[in-house]
């Protein structure tokens, strides 16, 4: 016999968000320097009990975690090799979950080495199964462990977690940030996040924020707890308020990224057959009645049903009749590639009180996909909101450069044409030295509300503020000449003082450009020309060409309106007309 993993003593260690400072989860973790635990690993590989004793570990930390604040995501550690384990194996977690009263979609399961041990697909097999089941996964141990590239690709995780070991080469050790970098650039492609795991010095905790890591935990926070695992970070640990935002990049989660797996039965199926279900061993939270097509025809709430067929006399009115009868119609169907703030807005929009209920998710074809949560989809639309507003900029409210670097790219991708353009102030330290900052920050806003308005009525124009007196803007061909009147025709002045400004563009057809980092790298001389040309100007440039058009600037030039009708034949007068430059 081996020793018993109720010998096991464990802790939670809190997962921070470094915007808000708040707990977004707590992993609970084995308490460190225990000789029983190694002892109890030996014991479990010699009697081929590791997944057993893998189980019984991460079911003896979700007993620890019982007393918590179950209002944030319970992080459970489980290794490679148990993932692939007969389902039978898991039955002491989902056991103890039960009576907990979590549900497996408040527990995000770690998966951790070896996983060379194991083969890929099979291990691919049993995570989707996990996620069947309705755990969230996240791989551990990444930048260390050996994790097949072919996995991490296909995994279905909502979570990464970067090795201790590459948390400690930053900031100095190019490598490192250039492996973090890359996969934040992977997690935004793939709507999950990564965590920073290991943060043991305020040095490490400036560098994973100046990348662009959102969360992290370690022992650097450990002192934070003041007896609480549920502690907020303290101030002096935040961002300094007046500190530029971290420009991670934020992506908008669809339904999708908040996906389980729905119960379903036949449309026929008897109360009896939806009570058996819903008093089994998982205990879903409703059932939805499904066509021989999978499409969604009724749904069932827990709560109400077995409130109705077990009060009085509710077995014998109801047992062998219809669930139908006590089911309602899906009251909010939608797609599960549609924006999850479309989901929340239906919610809010339908005349229906039932937040709680889940909402039945559709593919294309209109067949179930599965449930999402409402509660779910609320607390993740609220971490997006609160990552985006740490990148808008405190005067203007708009967007950093990533969000224009992303514009740029999807275009690219698209093989579409389109402009991008640089726009900043003329002399604007004078302006500030002159009139004070108080006059050039009124300025910036004025800037910033012409921009957002020009935004709200172009419906392919991206604009962001990078700084300073400098924006950026991204829109089609035929967008540019009103963008342009809008700023160039406006009178522009701080605290009476009068104000010029530059516009400098780069017209880039199909395929002329590969990037945005060659984009801004071609911008960078045209700016420089539009702020040697007199009084606020336009200049007008392409990839490949030395030959720069300048289109305002010139003594006794006078742009164009482009909305403005010539007086043959009422054809609108436009700027590509006018200066014949723009055609793509």
């Amino acid at each position: 016999m081996y020793a018993s993993p109720d010998a096991i003593g464990f802790v939670p260690q809190p997962l921070y968000s470094l915007h808000t400072g708040g707990v977004v989860g707590l992993e609970i973790l084995p308490r460190p320097g225990q000789p029983v635990l190694r002892e109890l690993f030996d014991a479990a590989r010699r009697e081929r009990r590791l997944p057993e004793t893998d189980i019984a570990l991460a079911a003896r930390a979700a007993e620890t975690a019982s007393e918590i604040d179950r209002t944030f995501p319970l992080h459970l550690n489980i290794s490679a090799p148990t993932v692939t384990a007969p389902e039978a194996v898991f039955g002491p977690l989902l056991d103890v979950l039960a009576e907990s009263g979590r549900r497996p979609r408040e527990v995000v399961l770690e998966v951790g080495p070896p996983f060379s041990r194991v083969r890929p697909a099979e291990l691919l097999d049993g995570l989707r199964r996990l996620g069947d089941h309705g755990f969230r996964i996240a791989l551990d141990g990444v930048g260390h462990a050996d994790l097949p590239a072919a996995v991490l690709t296909a995994a279905p995780v909502s979570e990464i977690k970067l090795d201790r070991g590459m948390v400690r080469g930053l900031p100095e050790d190019a490598a490192s940030v250039a492996f973090v970098e890359a996969l934040l650039h992977f997690t935004a492609r793939t709507n999950s996040r990564l965590v920073a795991t290991g943060v043991t010095t305020p040095t490490h905790l400036d560098a994973v924020r100046r990348l662009g890591v959102r969360v992290a935990q370690g022992e650097l926070f450990a002192a934070t707890a003041e007896g609480s695992p549920v502690a907020p970070l303290p101030a002096h640990t935040l961002p300094d308020p007046e500190e530029p935002a971290v420009r991670g990049t934020v992506v908008a989660p669809r339904v999708r990224d908040f996906l389980s797996s729905a119960c379903t039965l036949p449309e026929g199926a008897t109360c009896d057959d939806v009570r058996t279900t819903l008093i089994g061993a998982d205990a879903p939270t409703g059932v939805v009645g499904v066509d021989a097509d999978n499409r969604p025809q009724w749904t069932v709430d827990r709560t109400r049903f077995l409130a109705a067929v077990t009060g009085q006399y509710g077995h014998a009115l109801h047992a062998k009749r219809p669930a139908s009868r006590l089911a309602d119609k899906p009251p909010h169907v939608i797609d599960a590639d549609a924006p999850a703030l479309e989901l929340l807005e239906l919610v809010a929009d339908a005349d229906w009180g039932r937040g709680a209920d889940d909402v039945v998710v559709v593919d294309n074809e209109g067949r179930c996909a599965g449930i999402v949560l409402v509660t779910d989809v609320v607390r993740g639309m609220a971490e997006v909101k609160i990552e985006e507003a740490a990148a808008l900029n405190p005067l203007t409210r708009l967007p950093g450069s990533d969000t224009i670097a992303r514009d740029v790219e999807r275009r690219i991708d698209r093989h579409e044409p389109f402009v991008t353009a640089w726009l900043d102030v003329d002399a604007f330290k004078a302006v500030n030295d002159t009139v004070g900052f108080a006059a050039g920050d009124d300025l910036i806003r004025a800037l910033g509300r012409t921009l957002t308005d020009l935004a709200a009525r172009l419906p392919r124009m991206t604009v962001g503020h990078v700084g300073g007196d400098d924006f950026l803007i991204v829109c089609d061909v035929d967008e540019i000449s009103t963008v342009a009147a809008a700023l160039l025709d406006s009178v522009w002045s701080a605290d009476g003082m009068a104000v010029t400004v530059s516009l400098a563009t780069l017209v880039c057809a199909t395929s002329s450009i590969g990037s945005y980092p060659e984009a801004s790298r071609l911008l960078a001389p045209l700016k420089k020309r539009a702020k040697a040309v007199p009084g606020s100007s336009w200049v007008l440039g392409r990839p490949g060409s030395d030959h720069v058009d300048v289109l305002r600037g010139l003594p006794g030039y006078s742009l164009p309106d482009p909305r403005r009708e010539d007086r043959s034949g009422g054809a609108t007068h436009d700027l590509e007309a006018h200066t014949g430059t723009l055609a793509v």
